[in-house]
């Protein structure tokens, strides 16, 4: 079973985000608690560790992985370019629920585009997220902590369940909102598409993008 990271007299929020950073530089995964659900980690420029998450999912190599990134500046060696509509898109957005697909940098793995040349990212509202990325120094894999068409999961005890023999570590911050997943927009064509609505609504985006 993994190793369950909570909060305690003993072990503060600060410490169980070090300890987890430090699982996932070693190569090891981890779930953790985002502002939607609970997410399966791994060091994104680790092609063995990144190799994991699609066995411990059991999901297909032809699906790209989404990345969360520790700060909005970490984004620029990653993607070929930022267009003016997801500058606006960033201010308004992140951090928060929505990963913006980009066209990838050479820099990023293939295993991660799924041979699509694209990468999603975003800057997650969870602080937990943010900051095992910031400690990490690297991007941090961000697919739901679950079996793949299984339910995404919003408390530690139900990642535990579907995939707690197959990980390393559980980061534990109690339950996450569960509501909705994070919104998809493409922005490597114009007008960007929303691939998928989630927390944020269709009608914000549009409404900060003018169309």
């Amino acid at each position: 079973m993994p190793e369950i990271l909570t909060v305690s007299a003993d072990n503060s929020e600060e410490s169980i985000l070090e300890s987890a950073a430090a699982i996932v530089a070693r190569g090891g995964v981890i779930a953790y608690p985002t502002e939607t659900f609970y997410g399966l980690g791994a060091d994104a420029t680790n092609e063995q560790a990144v190799k994991k998450i699609y066995k411990i999912k059991g999901r297909n190599f032809i699906n790209p992985l989404s990345i969360i990134i520790g700060r909005t500046e970490n984004l620029y060696p990653l993607v070929e370019n930022v267009s003016s509509a997801a500058q606006k898109l960033i201010q308004e957005f992140w951090p928060g629920a929505l990963t913006i697909i980009f066209k990838a940098s050479d820099g990023v793995l293939p295993v991660l585009t799924a041979g699509t040349g694209k990468i999603g990212v975003r800057v997650s509202g969870s602080n937990a997220a943010q900051v095992i990325a910031q400690k990490l120094g690297h991007p941090l894999t961000a697919t739901s902590a679950n079996l793949s068409g299984k339910p995404e999961c919003s408390r530690a005890s139900e990642v535990a369940k579907q995939i707690g023999n197959k990980i390393d570590a559980i980061v534990d911050f109690g339950p996450t909102i569960g509501d909705k997943v994070s919104t998809i927009i493409d922005v490597t064509c114009d007008p960007p598409v929303i691939l998928r609505e989630g927390a944020i609504t269709r009608q914000s985006i549009e409404n900060i993008l003018g169309i």
